[in-house]
């Protein structure tokens, strides 16, 4: 496989994450353009696209705490219902995608995954590698899952990307959110951290705070944690966080240019 690109649209960007069910639809239609452009001027780089549910499917996980656990009828309902919403947005941006001729197909994990204790164990990537073969662009997304042990949970976009860079070893893992990167001093937003590592991931730790809106996976704590992880599994992929708000921010990343913050192996 050619050079491969993980893209993930935070649920910050694309929705108001403080109004439930509340989708930015035109920074999402911006986002799709500049994605088709680079796309048509790179057809050799794979992409796969992942979003955030926002403000669809974290404020109906956080109303029935979905993410710890589904064990009876009320909480089921509560699943039925963050699935729904996570599939409404994820509908959305697959409109979006497709209006700019980008040839997107949509995997639930929902539907697809095997999950132990918020772990996914394995999932059915025949046919991803086979949309992948003939020109596809698997698009996933934050997504309730069956659960082994915990009857059902939620699975962030994050999660379903380290479960499938260990498939596909891509080159990047692109977080685009609306924050210009991870910082020391959140919310005054002054310290921007450039690099975090192996090395120097200890010194900061205590200074990375969470989310500020609803955020039922753990906020920017917790994508700092677990895509560190991922670098040390492996040592070829590096990640990037950073703001996609601007006009032209998203092209600019996937064609190389740094910014925000890089998650790496390298100290």
């Amino acid at each position: 496989m050619n050079e491969t690109i993980f893209l993930k649209l935070g649920g910050s960007l694309i929705t108001d994450k403080s109004q439930a069910n509340t989708p930015k639809l035109g920074l999402i239609g911006r986002i799709a353009e500049e994605i088709s452009d680079f796309h048509s001027s790179n057809p050799d780089i794979q992409l796969l696209i992942g979003h955030g549910s926002g403000s669809f499917g974290h404020h109906a996980a956080s109303k029935h705490d979905t993410y710890n656990g589904v064990k009876d009828k009320e909480d089921w309902q509560g699943f039925f219902e963050v699935w729904y919403r996570a599939k409404s947005l994820n509908n959305i941006v697959t409109e979006a995608l497709h209006k700019v001729g980008l040839p997107v197909i949509s995997f639930s994990m929902s539907t697809s995954a095997s999950v132990s204790n918020h772990i996914i164990q394995k999932n059915a990537l025949g046919p991803m590698m086979t949309a992948i073969e003939n020109g596809g662009i698997p698009l996933v997304y934050g997504d309730v899952a069956f659960d082994q042990v915990l009857g059902g949970t939620i699975l962030s976009t994050e999660d379903i990307f380290a479960f499938l860079a260990k498939q596909f070893n891509p080159t990047w893992i692109l977080l685009a959110g609306i924050e210009n990167g991870v910082f020391t001093d959140y919310p005054d937003k002054q310290a921007l951290i450039q690099n975090i590592n192996p090395g120097n991931y200890q010194r900061f730790r205590a200074e990375i705070t969470g989310s500020v809106d609803t955020d039922v996976t753990g906020g920017m704590a917790s994508k700092v944690e677990n895509m560190l992880s991922l670098a040390a599994s492996l040592p070829k992929t590096s990640i990037q966080i950073f703001s996609g708000t601007l006009p032209g921010s998203i092209k600019s990343v996937l064609e190389g240019k740094p910014s925000g913050t890089i998650v790496s192996n390298i100290s």
